[in-house]
């Protein structure tokens, strides 16, 4: 991934962790862009810390965002107390038969 795309990324994880707060106010934020500030370098630099940067961004955005989406699944699927079976069969996508009475 780019980088850019990456930064961009992982700031739209930091929104949808801190909806309440502003997102310029979060330390975390500030950490993040302190970081890419520090390792930026222009195309016609080497660097091997650049690189090492760029895997971690990516490793950290990947993690935030299964963090977020097996959040989901769990609000989504987590036992709410007894179903009933059109509950569950809409839950997982199936119909049920139609009951001819």
């Amino acid at each position: 991934m780019e980088k850019l795309t990456i930064l961009r990324g992982i700031i739209r994880e930091f929104r949808y962790a801190l909806s309440e707060r502003s997102l310029k106010d979060s330390l975390a934020f500030n950490y993040l862009m302190k970081q890419y500030r520090k390792y930026k370098t222009t195309d016609q630099q080497l660097c091997k810390a650049q690189e090492e940067m760029n895997f971690i961004a990516n490793s950290y955005l990947c993690y935030l965002r299964s963090s977020r989406l097996s959040q989901e699944i769990h609000d989504a699927f987590h036992g709410k107390g007894e179903r009933t079976v059109q509950e569950t069969a809409d839950m997982v996508g199936f119909k049920l038969p139609h009951d001819p009475k």
